[in-house]
């Protein structure tokens, strides 16, 4: 994680140290930018039983800028284009430098939003 901000590093670290269950977040190995996450299907929605991998990547204007996010499983969801890209505010114009990866990738919030829009 050599040439990482420090931010990133710690958020990274968090990652790891604190993982919540149903959510698993893993660093890429050449490249920290990079964020693999894995979400178990929340219970009582339609993706229940699935297991969804998504791409996490920290642009080098993070945490000024959002991270980019999409869905490398296809899924079908009214805020998830064809390409996996997610619609959501927070990933555009709502980000603040105050949300971290953690916000976006690990918060159960983020899972529930993927079955109620």
């Amino acid at each position: 994680m050599a040439g990482l901000p420090r931010r990133i590093i710690k958020e990274t670290q968090r990652l790891l140290a604190e993982p919540v269950a149903g959510i698993k977040a893993e660093p890429d190995e050449s490249n920290a930018r990079y964020v693999h996450v894995v979400i178990a299907g929340p219970q009582d929605s339609p993706f229940e039983g699935g297991t969804f991998k998504l791409e996490l990547f920290l642009p080098e204007e993070y945490p000024m800028a959002a991270p980019k996010v999409r869905f490398m499983t296809k899924i079908y969801h009214p805020n998830v284009d064809k390409l996996g890209g997610i619609c959501l505010d927070v990933l555009k114009d709502k980000w603040s430098p105050a949300l971290q990866i953690r916000t976006v990738a690990i918060d159960p919030g983020f899972v529930k939003c993927s079955q109620s829009r």
